[in-house]
């Protein structure tokens, strides 16, 4: 390389290598240091072993916001001649939970598949049950109607979704929704279904615990706010 200049190295997917081969990476990087530099990509920085890290200035990129997901998935329909209703636009980023990849591939799906970008399609390409459904599930129990919500959500689960996803749109519906009536019981909604998706990872998947869930959170719509305004 001419004097001053750098190789530079891209490794995408670090967190996946095993602890072997960033022992030997730590060795290359270490010997190499004077003419390259290393570039390490991956989801879960705590994959990466201790030596790689110090050696590393370690740069987090959040998730990016709705608006940003919208602009750009709005120009590439438009570039692309994707017919799209308003609806379709709204489902496509609240599946994308801010990954743009997410959102382009979901995109790319539903017209591949349906040839126009709709609500109904996109929920269908995605697989993932339908946020109405959750909407009325969380407002049956805010409402203190047990046995309804449960109902309700049993028609999620004989459908044979995935538990993970059932937890995971009604988080996002609970973060989202204007029908709760005060943040205390929206975080309070929140931090029950962080330990609900705690056990359905550790393997607890039974219509036991999604009952259990709505149980605590009519119990919890009954209370009063313990902070006003």
């Amino acid at each position: 390389m001419p004097p001053g200049m750098h190789k530079l190295i891209i490794l995408d997917e670090a967190d996946s290598m095993t602890e072997s081969a960033q022992q030997a990476l730590r060795m290359v990087m270490t010997e190499n240091s004077n003419t390259t530099r290393f570039a390490l990509a991956c989801n879960d920085s705590s994959k990466i072993i201790e030596p790689i890290q110090s050696r590393c200035a370690i740069v987090r990129f959040s998730k990016l916001s709705d608006e940003e997901v919208m602009k750009r998935l709005v120009e590439v329909m438009k570039l692309e001649n994707v017919p799209f209703e308003a609806e379709g636009l709204e489902a496509l980023i609240f599946t994308a939970e801010g990954d743009m990849r997410y959102g382009l591939n979901n995109l790319q799906a539903t017209f591949a598949g349906f040839g126009k970008v709709t609500k109904e399609n996109v929920f269908k390409v995605c697989d993932v049950p339908h946020p109405d459904l959750m909407q009325e599930v969380i407002n049956l129990a805010c409402a203190g109607k047990f046995q309804d919500a449960c109902t309700r959500i049993d028609v999620v689960y004989n459908e044979g979704y995935n538990m993970v996803d059932i937890i995971n749109t009604l988080t996002k519906v609970i973060q989202n929704t204007d029908s709760i009536p005060h943040e205390e019981l929206r975080l309070n909604f929140l931090k029950e279904a962080s330990v609900v998706k705690m056990r359905t990872l550790e393997g607890t998947v039974s219509r036991l615990q999604l009952h259990g869930f709505l149980a605590t959170m009519c119990q919890l719509s009954a209370l009063p706010p313990r902070f006003s305004k």
